[in-house]
Formats: structure tokens, C-alpha cells, sequence
């Protein structure tokens, strides 16, 4: 079974994009290509990082031709908006979102690894561990939706839920996300074709008709409450330890971070918008 890496970015992220790629090719093996899907503006920044085996690809190859990105005024050019008389406004995040799912039909490998920018990894991995013979790893968090709290989940739940056309339950129990996921590229087809069956209009267009939504929540719905789960195993392991929230870690509070990973472990994420340098990063892990 052949497995994509398939990274989102864009510019400001650039340098971390780059210590992604440098930590990748020291510590995974087992993959065919590393995809990286960028805004069209940032193209030309990202070529840099091309290999034989990594690949820039433009947005526009993806996306409908109709949702375009555009300067955001409200930002005073800082941000980008995307735009369209077919969705709501829309931010970098979602958009990112959207070409995750997106390259699945460009691709020609039978899975697709998600590795965010931000993720740099530390100890070896094959893509060998996302299979279990031909089914691939679903990773899923067991009932955690299913108690208080948890609201903003709950809402990206229920809208993947109505994309996807399923009545009961409104919100899953489970949860799907972190960092470091993989997809059945042909489940992730299958999840488009559902939302144009059900809705009569781009997959692009139905998501993007609510501002409030998640890719692994409706990959995760689709693959366990469509399919039944064919094709996949469940494993509630993370394999990167991540930094969510908080201020810039001190060099020892970085270390104790480090030495807190999981034997499963093999990668760390550091939000970019906690603020820890990369040039910290690099001298701490080494590289």
C-alpha cells in the first residue's frame, strides 16, 4: 500500500515548513512523495523545498475555480480572505482544510499521511504504521465528545454530520483530531462524492456554507458512520506530542517537553502562534 505525505502551508510558516522537511527526510521512510498545497501567491517561496520526492502544489490546481483569495482589507493586506458568492467568507485555516481533502484526487497513492508545518520529528517512522495489512489507521479518541464541554467540537461535529447527511446522532461521541493523520485517499473520494449526492452541489460549496467545520471530524464521521469503517483500524495513540496553547517555553521547560513524550511518540508540534522561535527549535532539537 502506497502512502502520500501531504503537508498545508503558507508563507509565514515557511521556515518551519522547511525544518518539517529537513527532520522528515532524516526520519521517515516508507512514503512515495511528499505533497506540500500552498496558496498561489506563495509558490514561488515554497519551490525551495522541492525534491525528487516533494512536490508545490498550487491551490488553484485544486480548488474550483470559483473560490478565489484575495487581500483581506480588514487585515490592511496582512491576511488573505477567501472569497466566493458560493460560501461564506473565508480564513487561511479553512482553506487549508479544504486542499487536505482536495488533493486526494491528484494523488495516486492509496493513503495521504498529514503532517502539519509545525511538526518537527525527532526519532525514526515508517509509513509502514499506518497499515494493518490493506486497512489504514483511523485515529480516534472514544467518547470524549459524549460528556459537558468540548462545544466548539461539538459544533464541527454536527455541521460534518449534515454535510454528510447523517440524521442520528447529531454529534458523534468520538473525536478525530490530531496531529499526524492519515485517510484513505479512495474514502476520501468517497466523502466527496457522498456531500455532492446528498446536497446537489460541490463538496467545496457545502462545507464552505458553514465557517464552523473540521476535516478530521468529517473524515472521521464518514469513514465510521458511512462506511462503516471498511478499510480502517482504530488507534487512539498520538504519534506527536503538540504544544496547543500557552506562552514561549524556557530552554528547560523545551527539554522537559521533549523528554514528555510517549514511547509512541516520534514528532513534537509547536503552534506557531505561541511564538517559540524557530531558530530556538533548531538549536534545541539539534538541527
Amino acid at each position: 500500500m502506497k502512502t502520500a505525505i501531504v503537508t498545508a502551508s503558507y508563507a509565514p510558516d515557511f521556515e518551519r515548513c522547511r525544518l518539517l522537511c529537513e527532520t522528515l527526510d532524516a526520519h521517515v521512510e516508507g512514503f512515495t512523495r511528499h505533497y506540500i498545497l500552498v496558496e498561489h501567491a506563495d509558490v514561488a517561496i515554497f519551490r525551495e523545498l522541492e525534491s525528487p520526492t516533494r512536490v508545490i502544489v498550487d491551490e488553484r490546481d485544486l480548488l474550483p475555480g470559483w473560490l478565489r483569495s484575495f487581500p483581506d482589507p480588514l487585515s490592511f493586506g496582512r491576511k488573505r480572505i477567501w472569497l466566493s458568492l458560493r460560501t461564506k467568507p473565508l480564513r487561511g485555516w479553512h482553506a487549508q482544510q479544504l486542499r487536505r481533502i482536495a488533493i486526494a484526487a491528484h494523488a495516486d497513492e492509496d493513503a495521504l499521511f498529514y503532517v502539519d508545518s509545525d511538526v518537527a520529528f525527532l526519532k525514526p517512522f515508517s509509513a509502514d504504521r499506518l497499515w494493518r495489512g490493506t486497512d489504514a489507521r483511523l485515529f480516534r479518541r472514544d467518547n470524549v465528545l459524549a460528556g459537558p464541554g468540548n462545544g466548539d467540537q461539538k459544533t464541527w461535529s454536527r455541521n460534518a454530520g449534515a454535510a454528510l447527511g447523517i440524521e442520528r446522532p447529531a454529534v458523534s461521541p468520538h473525536d478525530y483530531i490530531t496531529t499526524l493523520i492519515a485517510w484513505r485517499r479512495d474514502a476520501t473520494l468517497g466523502m466527496c462524492r457522498r456531500i455532492e449526492e446528498k446536497h446537489g452541489r460541490h463538496w467545496v460549496e457545502v462545507i464552505g456554507a458553514e465557517r464552523q467545520f473540521s476535516e478530521c471530524l468529517l473524515y472521521g464521521r464518514y469513514a465510521d458512520e458511512v462506511i462503516a469503517g471498511a478499510g480502517h483500524f482504530h488507534d487512539g495513540r498520538e504519534f506527536c506530542r503538540v504544544r496547543w496553547f500557552g506562552p514561549s517555553l524556557s530552554d528547560e521547560e523545551f527539554r522537559e517537553f521533549i523528554d514528555g513524550m510517549a514511547p509512541e511518540q516520534v514528532a513534537i508540534g509547536m503552534q506557531s502562534f505561541i511564538g517559540t522561535d524557530i531558530d530556538r527549535i533548531r538549536r534545541l532539537i539539534g538541527k
